[in-house]
């Protein structure tokens, strides 16, 4: 007997139909002596549905009182899959986030799970039941609603699994596992047995969507086991996430390669080479919540320099008005331009570690197709580059053929 929590994702519940495969699927583990919390996600659409909502009386929604209405997404989901389980003799119980008590910080739309209350959840389980707990939610200390953004189930179904000491924390999705890189783009690419969760946090970081960022830092933090499974097949191991390198893991240079559309670059032309100009540029931008990824500063040049960085698309023209309106002027800069239609194609692997000539054999590759490198930043287990939008298939299929991930 073992003791899992199972995480579904939006798409894996998207109809009853779907909710109704899950709970055969739940009630099969049951009825093999296996302990379970299933943690769900809103039917998928669920929650543009309510931000569009939410926009029609309100252009900026309070963010407090759209946690209050997102949250009832998940809501909707738990019950139904509990309906569903009963109905196939399974005793089951539902919980949101706040009925369990998943205490998290005050920052509305991407709070942080502080705590975790255990004790509803390990009677129901010692009474013989399936739990099923509403992903993507919590509550502050204040009692108020608060949601963990975007993903945010995975991160319940991880921070359960660490608090209650599950033996495996799987994740069932549209996929059945990680992949080298996304098949839509090669369709060579192929599904990984293992990776580590200094693999996986740089893909998740980079681009890769099968798991949210936190829920992946959150696992390695807790060294929770994290299995990818596909909510749509039977058999399958997916893909497991593991804190343990092993032989097989050494033996591949490249485990990965991850690309993200959604980036945006932004130079300041002309800028004083002085201590102090890099705070001066990007403090504004962190005073306005907006993330930075690559930063580069040139080698000055009578006195001035060019100091270039990227954000998140969606951030983009906030950024810029920021330069141009508070620091442009201040900072006496020649001008600032930029542009979002590049992408930032990543190769990952900690087989880099012993490895050498690995960035050069990266760039060679692109140079003879005849892309131009905009930007590099690497660590010890990756090297990313940002190239222009139209070159970003062709970069990720010739680096996936050149690293033999085929």
């Amino acid at each position: 007997m073992a003791f899992y929590i199972q995480k579904y994702g939006g798409t894996s519940v998207g109809s009853t139909e779907r909710i109704k495969n899950v709970a055969r699927r739940v009630a099969k583990f049951h009825a093999k002596g296996h302990q379970l919390v299933i943690v769900v996600s809103a039917m998928s659409g669920r929650t543009n549905r309510l931000i569009s909502l939410a926009k029609e009386v309100q252009d900026n929604p309070d963010p407090r009182e759209l946690d209050v209405m997102l949250s009832t997404g998940e809501q909707i989901s738990i019950a139904l899959l509990s309906m569903a389980l009963i109905e196939l003799n399974v005793k089951a119980r539902s919980y949101t986030g706040s009925q369990v008590r998943i205490l998290t910080d005050s920052t509305h739309s991407k709070a942080r799970i502080l705590e975790v209350d255990e004790n509803k959840i390990r009677a129901d389980l010692d009474a013989g039941y399936v739990v099923v707990v509403a992903g993507f939610q919590g509550v502050d200390a204040a009692g108020n609603i608060t949601t963990l953004g975007r993903g945010g189930s995975d991160t319940t179904g991880v921070a359960l699994a660490a608090a209650l000491k599950a033996d495996e924390c799987q994740i069932y999705t549209d996929v059945d596992g990680i992949y080298t890189t996304d098949p839509r783009i090669v369709p060579e690419a192929r599904r990984l047995e293992t990776i580590t969760f200094e693999e996986m946090l740089e893909m998740a970081s980079l681009g890769s969507k099968i798991l949210q960022l936190r829920s992946v830092e959150f696992a390695g933090k807790y060294k929770v086991k994290l299995r990818v499974l596909s909510s749509f097949e039977e058999d399958g191991n997916g893909t497991l996430i593991t804190y343990e390198e092993n032989e097989k893991m050494e033996q591949a240079v490249i485990s990965g390669i991850a690309f993200n559309r959604d980036e945006a670059k932004i130079t300041v032309l002309g800028v004083p080479d002085h201590p102090g100009i890099a705070y001066q540029i990007l403090g504004p931008i962190a005073d306005a919540n907006i993330d930075v990824d690559m930063i580069i500063q040139n080698v000055g040049h009578d006195g001035l320099t060019d100091f270039s960085f990227t954000v998140h698309r969606r951030e983009y023209s906030n950024a810029m008005q920021i330069l141009k309106d508070k620091i442009q002027g201040h900072i006496g800069a020649r001008n600032i331009v930029g542009g979002d239609k590049i992408t930032k194609v990543s190769i990952v692997g900690v087989g880099m570690r012993s490895h050498a000539g690995i960035a050069s054999k990266m760039f060679r590759v692109l140079a003879e197709e005849g892309i131009n490198i905009q930007m590099i930043a690497t660590s010890e287990i990756k090297v990313s580059v940002v190239v222009d939008e139209k070159h970003m298939e062709l970069a990720v299929r010739v680096l996936h053929k050149a690293f033999d991930l085929d």
